[in-house]
């Protein structure tokens, strides 16, 4: 576990694929979908936030801090990432989606041991990125709110920006899953095994 690292749990989008239901919330086998993916950082990271606009009571009731975006126009993830890295306490700030149940126990731990100098390293299942699986140094934070003040709202644009390193967890494909829709979701519960077909 990294003491030294917060995590933030990004939660604050409009998911439209699922009907406009705020997808972190949406029940998965009984718990709301947030909620595997906060068990899965749990272990990795010393304390965790949550980055969400809207059911921000349903959130809390996580007994986790909530972190709304800076700005009121739903700027996407950098939005959530911007305002992680002012409420983090720690140099360090990862970042997962609340959508991605699955991604990789050992996500904080490779993308610290493999940034070398960059401040920034986000990950990639060895064929596409996952720039919303980030880890961020808090000084960052100046760039991005600037960044997202010119009306930039470009994750992998920004990441590049800032010479952040790319780090491929290979033949690790279905971690990277994420669940868009009501049928994604019955999908990865078959696929787990925690429903029948």
């Amino acid at each position: 576990m990294h003491e030294e690292i917060t995590g933030i749990i990004l939660a604050g989008g409009r998911a439209t694929r699922m009907g406009g239901e705020d997808k972190g919330l949406v029940q998965v086998a009984g718990m709301p979908l947030y909620q595997y993916v906060l068990t899965r950082l749990r272990p990795q990271v010393g304390q965790i936030a949550i980055s969400a606009n809207r059911n921000q009571a349903r959130y809390r009731e996580s007994g986790l801090a909530v972190v709304s975006d800076l700005t009121p126009d739903f700027s996407g993830p950098l939005a959530g990432m911007l305002a992680g890295l002012k409420h983090a306490t720690t140099e360090w700030v990862a970042f997962v989606p609340c959508d991605v149940p699955d991604f990789p126990a050992t996500l904080v731990d490779q993308l610290w041991q493999q940034k070398g100098n960059a401040l920034a390293a986000y990950a990639s299942d060895g064929e596409r990125a996952h720039p919303t699986l980030a880890l961020l140094h808090t000084s960052l934070a100046p760039q991005l709110e600037e960044y997202l003040a010119r009306g930039e709202r470009k994750l992998m644009l920004f990441l590049d920006a800032v010479g952040a390193q790319q780090i491929a967890f290979n033949g690790q494909q279905t971690a990277f899953q994420n669940l868009n829709t009501q049928e994604d979701c019955q999908h990865w519960l078959q696929a787990k095994g925690l429903i029948n077909e």
